[in-house]
């Protein structure tokens, strides 16, 4: 390739970059400088794993913006973009066990009682039982086929581009906010915290053994402010809410926004959050769906008059 030619697509490259590319972009960055100045056993390890993530995602997003693959290149832009964001939660117990030094457990449950009077996961063990607690367990393992559903049809298996762009902004804005937040404000939750302040144990059954099983095989483990259970499937369901007009959200926002409220319900009978955790949660979702909706259209139409092409790729290249 010539210099001249490479140069033009390497301006076209940057020129091509949308909102997402930047943000995930950003947030693999802190992931790198967070295990960089971490500690410990785990340090060296989290170093290796967010520097190759981050080295993956920036040269799969170079390939992708210059064109160097064509056919293949809306799919690996979808599994760079999601992916990395996905992957880095899975290595996040890692880097957060090297940043660390100690939880802010103390005071979201002091601000909770200063704030609002309450804390919802004491105030539940009243009503604990093996049915609600069954209950609530399935709720609460229906986040990932809550994610599952919505996340696979419209990133990648969509066609509609603009739909895409903003769902792909609404869940990864939520995301990047979210798990950054956990190195600056990390917590174990009530359950821990306040592990001898609880009169009943919750009944072992199938639901609330899958839920054990998923958080201490892929759990953060200080992942509670904000609560990603309450921010992604509340994003999701004011997004169905949003597109209610058009099928199938007019179908499903109603059975998305039950979910969502019951999974909600699920983190503080579980004894996983702090109430303030599940207001953090539901406000950056707030945030997350606002924003996108007008940073999406706003760049769509940039994107259009300056002959940019979708923000995320087509398969049709």
């Amino acid at each position: 390739m010539k210099p001249t030619t490479l140069a033009k697509d390497s301006a076209f490259a940057v020129r091509t970059l949308a909102i997402q590319d930047g943000i995930v972009g950003v947030y693999l960055a802190a992931l790198c400088i967070a295990a960089f100045f971490g500690h410990g056993p785990t340090r060296d390890v989290s170093l290796a794993r967010m520097s190759l993530l981050f080295l993956f995602y920036v040269a799969s997003i170079a390939f992708v913006r210059t064109r160097v693959v064509g056919v293949g290149g809306a799919l690996l832009y979808r599994v760079a973009v999601y992916g990395a964001v996905q992957i880095s939660y899975f290595w996040l117990r890692d880097l957060l066990h090297a940043h660390v030094v100690s939880t802010c457990d103390a005071a979201l449950y002091a601000f909770d009682l200063r704030v609002f009077h309450i804390e919802p996961a004491l105030w539940a063990d009243r009503f604990v039982g093996p049915h609600l607690t069954e209950w609530f367990a399935f709720f609460y393992f229906s986040y990932f086929l809550v994610l599952a559903v919505h996340v696979l049809p419209i990133l990648f298996f969509g066609r509609d581009a603009r739909l895409i762009a903003e769902f792909g902004l609404v869940t990864l804005t939520v995301y990047c906010v979210a798990q950054v937040t956990y190195l600056l404000v990390p917590g174990v939750g009530p359950h821990q915290h306040l592990a001898g302040s609880f009169a009943n144990e919750l009944p072992q059954g199938f639901w609330l053994r899958a839920v054990m099983s998923a958080v201490h095989n892929g759990g953060a483990e200080f992942d509670v402010f904000p609560s990603l259970h309450t921010a992604g499937p509340t994003a999701i369901a004011l997004f169905s809410y949003r597109h209610r007009a058009r099928a199938p959200y007019r179908y499903s926002w109603p059975v998305t926004a039950f979910f969502a409220l019951n999974i909600i319900g699920a983190t503080l009978y579980l004894r996983w959050h702090w109430l303030v955790d599940i207001v953090a949660g539901v406000g950056l979702a707030i945030f997350g769906v606002y924003f996108a909706a007008f940073a999406s259209a706003r760049e769509g139409a940039y994107r259009e008059g300056q002959g940019l092409g979708p923000a995320w790729p087509g398969y049709e290249r």
